[in-house]
């Protein structure tokens, strides 16, 4: 078997409205009013966003973009382009203030740190995203993909802090090919991902390997359940792309598991 971009299609009608089910079955079971996602302007949240309206209706859907000082223009732009597209009402909230006050309360620390620094904002992100949610009796939905989530690519309770996962069963391949499905323009769908933790920060190069590879390497690893040198035989890649991706699984297992509780048994 070899292993290609196009072992990862799906008839994407199905899938639509598998996850338009997915919505309204959780909005449902938690008697809420609605749903709040959080918008950055990159596909995903774009997508996620565009079903949220398809299984509840604009009105039932707030979109929250949060800048901070590594937020690009463009992606503001992009943001509020998708919500007025869709017809929701969005919000800008700037978590500068917030990000510097937390900051200058913790300046006896080394905040040299990149990662720990960076994973303020997420954590800001979903503390704003929270409120709202309470305020409004919502769910917050989370825009995280499953190629995201299987090598640990988010901040722990952060923007991995969520309800629901409309898109956690699609790889990034695959919430492309959604995107172009639900008409998500073009430029947002194919622009650089970034999680914009610090200045030109980008997905990519902070995971050291391109989502297309990284894609077929985790299904092939993880739906068709075949070993490490049969996988990196089928996409021809080193056996040691494919041990640094089967690392990351790993060593990111915990964020993928509920908190372990003392068995006192």
């Amino acid at each position: 078997m070899g292993l290609t971009k196009d072992s990862l299609q799906l008839d994407f009608s199905l899938v639509k409205q598998k996850i338009i089910k997915f919505i309204l079955r959780h909005v449902k079971k938690a008697e809420a009013e609605g749903v709040v996602i959080g918008l950055s302007g990159g596909v995903d949240s774009s997508t996620a966003a565009s079903l949220c309206v398809s299984a509840l209706g604009a009105d039932k859907v707030l979109g929250l973009i949060m800048p901070s000082t590594t937020t690009s223009q463009e992606d503001i732009n992009d943001a509020k382009l998708i919500a007025e597209n869709l017809g929701i009402k969005y919000e800008v909230i700037n978590i500068s203030p917030i990000e510097e006050k937390f900051l200058a309360s913790c300046s006896h620390q080394d905040l040299s740190n990149k990662v720990a620094v960076g994973n303020i904002k997420p954590r800001i992100r979903m503390t704003i995203l929270y409120y709202h949610a309470n305020l409004l009796n919502r769910l917050v939905v989370g825009a995280g993909n499953k190629t995201e989530i299987l090598v640990g690519y988010y901040t722990k309770y952060g923007d991995g802090g969520v309800d629901i996962l409309p898109l956690g069963g699609l790889y990034k391949t695959q919430v492309r090919w959604l995107a172009e499905y639900l008409s998500v323009p073009n430029h947002i769908i194919w622009k650089t991902p970034t999680a914009g933790l610090w200045a030109g920060q980008t997905d990519e190069e902070e995971l050291g390997i391109k989502y297309d590879l990284l894609d077929l390497i985790l299904y092939g690893l993880i739906d068709l359940r075949m070993k490490p040198q049969e996988v990196a035989e089928n996409i021809g890649v080193q056996i040691e792309t494919v041990n640094r991706v089967l690392k990351m699984i790993k060593s990111s297992e915990h964020k993928r598991k509920l908190i372990p509780v003392a068995n006192i048994k």
